[in-house]
């Protein structure tokens, strides 16, 4: 009888990074692979990996030359490289990392299982995939959820058709492709069939989604479509493209109790001539505008935004402008970003570079700003009461858990401490009691709620 191998994966980058480690998963445990936590107890290392700015390349490879000095501690130990770097550097990996046996790119990483049979003496034979390309998931394919097992993650869309000259990933990822909305309702239902109870959907551009189907739909029809699936509580919505958030969206967002008031659509800058410059909208007054018709549309509304400092032409003034707008709309949400300069993209011959210590300065001036913001915020919820998914015990403090309201998304916002008796997995009542700038302290007021 033949030996089981173990796989351990390593995941870098964005929430649609973990959605493919998963489908990876499936498809090793279907051939008859078996998980492990252990890096030093697998014969098999995989590094999915993020390619999107230059911090997210070098963790990466650190990654990967970390994985290869485990491999080297255990004969007939093998390495994968998937994901993002892979399918931009591939052919230069191969060069460079000699010790790497497997190359998957993001439009073939469901071949591993394939692509590992043939590292095996005698043959061994190394393969990598280049080029812009995706593989769209279906509910068919089999995925291991990995985290809370009340909340992940549902990719309905893959690619991008979008020009934004900082941006890399429409030429890693290739042209923008919707499933069938009955293909991730399905999905969707077999969620919460095993006790999924957030949905988080995400996308390149989730604002994109249906026009590209035979049978034209929307992100609104979808969401009708997804409230239906008995059992889930929270659907989420995480990187919306502004200039195609309509106003049947909006309402539709307004209308769904299962829908969380919650936007995450990242506005990049306010000045227009560095917008014009990312090839991004109008002008900040058009965002302006689109900020209050969210608003108007939906009152109760929590805005996470991100953006880049120190894109080329970003002078003081500029910066000003963007810090301006920071403060005047009071965002519930901000990241912030270092412009990267990367290769393959419009922005990356020109002129106005700025210096890696202002980038840094700017970018700390903002999230100063918006800490301000946020702390303000989180005060005028004192005293009053809010839904919270318990997520689990607080590390290190035994009497605590830790949660989030439907205005905190999973690993990006921040969470609520809570005092009281719940278990992972529950949707409690609490009352605030005390504001950090990122978290909320509170107590529980009511137990475990019926979905």
């Amino acid at each position: 009888m033949p030996t089981i191998e173990k796989i351990h994966f390593v995941t870098l980058g964005c929430p649609k990074n973990l959605a493919d480690s998963e489908l990876m998963m499936g498809a090793l445990v279907g051939a008859g692979y078996e998980l492990t936590l252990d890096p030093n107890a697998a014969q098999v290392l995989v590094v999915n990996t993020c390619a999107f700015i230059e911090s997210a390349k070098k963790e990466s490879l650190d990654a990967i030359l970390d994985a290869a000095a485990i491999k080297r501690g255990a004969a007939g130990r093998r390495l994968v490289v998937a994901g993002c770097l892979a399918q931009r550097y591939g052919a230069e990996l191969r060069e460079r990392l000699p010790e790497v046996d497997v190359f998957v790119g993001t439009g073939n990483f469901l071949d591993l299982p394939d692509l590992l049979s043939r590292t095996r003496p005698p043959e061994a034979v190394d393969a990598f995939y280049s080029g812009a390309a995706h593989l769209l998931p279906t509910a068919a394919a089999p995925r291991v959820l990995t985290g809370d097992y009340f909340s992940t993650y549902l990719k309905i869309s893959e690619g991008c058709n979008h020009k934004c000259a900082f941006c890399i990933i429409p030429k890693i990822r290739g042209a923008h492709e919707s499933r069938p909305v009955e293909d991730i309702v399905a999905e969707a239902r077999a969620m919460a069939a095993a006790g999924v109870r957030e949905i988080n959907l995400i996308a390149q551009d989730l604002t994109a989604y249906g026009r590209d189907l035979p049978a034209a739909s929307s992100l609104a029809a979808l969401l009708r479509a997804l409230a239906r699936v008995e059992g889930v509580r929270w659907i989420r919505l995480l990187y919306c493209y502004p200039n195609f958030v309509t106003d049947e969206l909006l309402e539709t967002i307004a209308e769904l109790p299962q829908v969380v008031k919650y936007i995450d659509m990242p506005l990049q800058h306010a000045d227009d001539g560095i917008l014009r410059a990312m090839r991004r909208e109008r002008s900040g007054a058009a965002l302006r505008a689109l900020i209050g018709r969210i608003r108007k549309k939906i009152p109760d509304v929590a805005i996470r935004t991100s953006f880049i400092v120190g894109f080329p032409g970003e002078d003081d003034a500029a910066f000003g402008r963007l810090l301006d707008f920071v403060r005047e709309q009071r965002f519930e949400r901000v990241g912030v970003f270092t412009y990267s300069r990367e290769e393959n993209t419009a922005a990356h011959a020109l002129a106005g570079r700025t210096l890696e210590r202002i980038k840094r300065a700017r970018r700390a001036l903002l999230m100063e700003a918006q800490a301000e913001i946020s702390l303000r915020r989180n005060r005028e919820l004192i005293g009053g009461e809010c839904e919270v998914l318990v997520e689990g015990p607080l590390p290190g403090r035994a009497t605590r858990m830790r949660g989030r309201t439907s205005r905190q998304a999973p690993e990006i916002d921040g969470m609520v401490i809570l005092k009281g008796e719940a278990d992972p997995g529950d949707f409690v009542r609490a009352r605030v009691e005390r504001a950090r700038s990122y978290d909320l302290e509170a107590t529980v007021t009511s137990g475990a709620m019926l979905n």
